[in-house]
């Protein structure tokens, strides 16, 4: 039977936590009554995940698959691997951790169900330490401001696609994304709910402060080119205030004679503008290397191996020629190999 809903969660070490979120998840997705599929997407973890991926795909064959994935690529590639073996009508995304209770996932069906293709969502009594909501305040406000994403909370990864976006997504080629973004991007009908938010029980959470900047900067370079621009006018704008400086710095050269006093003045002006300027290099080389990534057409991640047995499309998922064939993970029951680039 063909799925309703498809549930995607990313795993990355999250082995103490994974019996908690097998109890509630199937308990919360069997009261909707809908057929559904839950899609495992194991993102090259280094304890026992895949180990209990696969015993929870024994007990439950009929709706789970696993993806696993040769080597850590990061959460939103690894969604994109996920979304490549979905086969629902709506597909949901949740985090592992439990921090977005599993129950929730009904309230987005319904909005789905009453005609929207991306249903966003927004933390309740965030609990999460100060810096991160204080950050994530900030590069919302950044966000809005250069680009035409309207995303209030963009670290909430609870979140309903209608098939129409997720086929959408699934075509699309870049090698770095954020998936919420992307998607927002091809939804017609985008709505948010707010929903609740707990605290993170076991584990700790795989987004440092570097890896959050990282993020922040695929979503302003990938969705828009206002760095650019602000550097473009902001350059012109301090060559016309040097322009300015030079010519009064001349008028007073004839007026009043030479002047050391202002040595330092002029030091710290060129200081500043050796700043300026190695920023907007340092923004014209995000751009540049994520050009750079995208011509050498690398995959952007490597699936292993798939507990579950078909491709979106229902056939059977093709095996990779040998030698990487080799590379699946040993005694893997059911397991099938699937071509290298989605």
């Amino acid at each position: 039977m063909t799925p309703d809903i498809s549930v995607v969660i990313p795993v990355y070490n999250e082995e103490a936590g994974l019996p908690q979120l097998f109890a509630r998840l199937y308990q919360a997705l069997d009261v909707l009554g809908r057929p559904y599929e839950v899609v495992f997407v194991d993102d090259g973890s280094a304890d026992r995940s895949v180990a209990m991926l696969r015993e929870q795909y024994e007990r439950r064959p009929d709706v789970t698959r696993v993806v696993v994935l040769a080597r850590n690529a990061g959460q939103h590639k690894a969604i994109l691997a996920a979304f490549q073996h979905t086969r629902g009508r709506y597909v949901i995304t949740l985090d592992a951790d439990l921090q977005n209770p599993p129950e929730e996932i009904g309230r987005l069906v319904a909005q789905l169900d009453q005609g929207a293709d991306y249903v966003g969502t927004v933390r309740v009594s965030r609990h999460d330490v100060l810096w991160r909501k204080a950050a994530s305040r900030l590069m919302n406000r950044i966000r809005e401001g250069t680009t035409s994403i309207r995303i209030t909370d963009q670290g909430c990864m609870l979140r309903g696609y209608a098939r129409s976006v997720v086929d959408a997504v699934n075509h699309c080629t870049e090698v770095s994304t954020y998936v919420p973004a992307l998607a927002y991007t091809f939804a017609r009908h985008p709505v948010e709910i707010e929903v609740s938010h707990a605290q993170r029980l076991v584990g700790e959470s795989k987004y440092s402060l570097f890896r959050l900047i990282r993020l922040n900067f695929d979503l302003m370079t990938g969705f828009s080119v206002a760095p650019l621009q602000f550097f473009s006018m902001t350059g012109g704008l301090i060559a016309l205030v040097s322009l300015i400086l030079v010519l009064v710095l001349l008028v007073r050269r004839f007026t009043v004679g030479p002047e050391a006093e202002g040595l330092f003045t002029l030091f710290a002006i060129a200081f500043f503008l050796i700043g300026v300027t190695l920023m907007g290099l340092g923004v014209v080389g995000e751009y540049v290397g994520r050009i750079y990534e995208q011509v050498r057409q690398r995959p952007r991640y490597t699936v292993a191996a798939v507990l579950g047995g078909e491709n979106a499309d229902g056939g059977d998922a093709p095996r990779l020629p040998p030698p990487a064939a080799a590379a699946m993970p040993a005694a893997l029951p059911g397991v099938t190999v699937p071509a290298g680039r989605e």
